[in-house]
Parts: C-alpha cells; sequence; structure tokens
C-alpha cells in the first residue's frame, strides 16, 4: 500500500462517526441571502402513489383507446390544389400553391390510434382575472396566494426548473381607453405530472358536488360545427364561481385569510388533434367523473 493510500486510510479512521470537514463554503443567493448547494438540476421525485393517475393507466388508457379507434383501410385523399403559379415554368418552380378551400386547420383527419398516441392529459391551466388590479397591482396579491394554496406551486418549487409557478397575466392591447398593453388583469398557473392529477382529484371530490344545483358542465349543441377552432383543439373548458373557492380545503381550513373569493377558468390541455378532438377530449375528462350534461 502506498504511503498516499495509507494517509487517507488514517485520515478516514480519525474522522470516523464524525462529519467530514467542510472543504468549500457554500454559496449565497444574493437575493434572498440564504446558502445554496453545488448541486445544479436538483430533481425531487415524487414519494407517494397518485390515485387518479393510476386509474388512468390501469383502467382508462386501455378503455379510451378502444373507444376511440377508427379503422382506416386506405389512406386519405390529397386534396386538389389551386395552380396559382405554373409548376412548370423554371421562374415559379418553388412557389405555393395553397389548396382548394383555404386553411384546412378544422378539417384534417385525427391521426391513427396506436398505443403511444392514446388521448391524455398533459397539463390543467388555471387562470383568474382581478378587475381591481387594473388600478393597483397590489389587489393581486389576495389572488396569487389563493392560487398558491389551491396548487402549492411556487418558482422552480420542487427542484423543477421547468415549473414556472404563479404567473402574472398582462393585457396585450388596448381596450376602451381603460385598459392598456401591459397592464396586469391576473394570475394564471400550468400543473403538470401529479399536481396535475392531485388538483383533479380534489375538484372532483370536494368542490364540484358541493356546488348547489350543479347538473354539470353543458354541452354545445348537436348543431354546432365540428370543424371549428374550438371543436379540434382538444381543450376542454370550464368555469367555477368565486364560491366554489371556498370549497377547496386548503381555502376552507383558513377561509378567514383570504377575504375575497375569486372566479377560476380551468382549461384540461390534451393531446388530441383533428376532427372529433374535443369530444375525445370530453371523453377522457368524463372518465376523471367530471359530470356533462346536454341543454
Amino acid at each position: 500500500m502506498s504511503a498516499q493510500a495509507g494517509a487517507v486510510a488514517r485520515r478516514n479512521v480519525t474522522r470516523f462517526g464524525r462529519a467530514p470537514p467542510v472543504t468549500k463554503n457554500l454559496r449565497k443567493n444574493p437575493r434572498t441571502l440564504l446558502p445554496q448547494p453545488h448541486v445544479k438540476n436538483l430533481l425531487v421525485r415524487d414519494i407517494a402513489p397518485c390515485r387518479i393517475m393510476d386509474h388512468y393507466y390501469n383502467t382508462l388508457q386501455d378503455d379510451l383507446m378502444y373507444m376511440t379507434y377508427v379503422h382506416q383501410a386506405a389512406p386519405p385523399k390529397q386534396r386538389q390544389i389551386r395552380l396559382t403559379f405554373d409548376p412548370n415554368d423554371p421562374y415559379a418552380r418553388n412557389r405555393y400553391n395553397p389548396p382548394v378551400g383555404g386553411s384546412q386547420v378544422g378539417r384534417k383527419p385525427a391521426p391513427l390510434v396506436t398505443p403511444e398516441d392514446v388521448i391524455r392529459l398533459e397539463r390543467i391551466q388555471i387562470h383568474t382575472m382581478v378587475k381591481e388590479a387594473i388600478g393597483s397591482r397590489n389587489n393581486l396579491l389576495p389572488a396569487i396566494m389563493a392560487i398558491r394554496a389551491l396548487t402549492g406551486e411556487t418558482y422552480q418549487g420542487g427542484g423543477r426548473h421547468s415549473n414556472d409557478g404563479i404567473q402574472i397575466v398582462k393585457a396585450r392591447k388596448s381596450v376602451g381607453g381603460w385598459l392598456r398593453p401591459g397592464v396586469p388583469v391576473g394570475v394564471k398557473v400550468d400543473l403538470k405530472g401529479p399536481a396535475m392529477y392531485d388538483f383533479l382529484g380534489t375538484l372532483v371530490d370536494f368542490v364540484l358536488p358541493r356546488i348547489r344545483d350543479f347538473p354539470g358542465f353543458i354541452l354545445p349543441p348537436a348543431s354546432s360545427s365540428v370543424n371549428s377552432p374550438n371543436a379540434v383543439s382538444g381543450v376542454v373548458s370550464f368555469g367555477l364561481p368565486p364560491a366554489a373557492m371556498g370549497f377547496f380545503p386548503q381555502i376552507e381550513v383558513n377561509q378567514d385569510s383570504y377575504p375575497k373569493m375569486f372566479g377560476m377558468h380551468i382549461h384540461l390541455v390534451t393531446n388530441a388533434t383533428g376532427l372529433g378532438a374535443q369530444n375525445r377530449a370530453r371523453a377522457l375528462v368524463s372518465g376523471f367523473q367530471i359530470p356533462f350534461i346536454k341543454k
């Protein structure tokens, strides 16, 4: 054994049962003046299973694949091209010829159903508008604290660097002279992963059953267009009144700390695209026990 290895062994024996000496001091955050660890991109994993997430992967995923499967024996027909530029002309050979009928966003067929692209919930966006914030941005604080209590999300919370936490929504254009671009008007938050399913479980178990005279979210009439941007978006949106915020256990346990309740819009964003995307998204959401009703 070399002399260097013997020195390392003796040093380890002498400090057995004690903390190793500090060889490098922790750097302090200039904003919070708190020490920062040397480890970068620290990720904190979940330590408990999510009931609704397991329900999706064990039950809903197979059922939705069976319900939304469409057999396609032949490839779809190509739409005709309006020849604005002659492809045989060497001066206009690479010019773009738009298809007949203009934009085809609402007419693209749904992709083939495979185990890889079964409809799934990608994120949940919650946002609320605070009209009083137009006069003073300090009026956003109650809404920020309420949404933070509901979701538990903070900026880069839990080491997840893709998490933006609570975001302030600002106006994009001027409206009637009383709203200017850049003025804060509300707050929003995007939920992903287990936090998304936890919020969905709280919404289904504690909030929706306690709303007075609530039969379900109204479906659009049968005469509505299936080619509209809303119908092919794959997003299910609904709103909750201000009284529903007090039904969340995080708010109800200390409701006196929130002098004002705020209504909210909830958008359930899925990976569905093409014709009938929103119907497939509603089938997924109804599997999470969110009711719908025909008007």
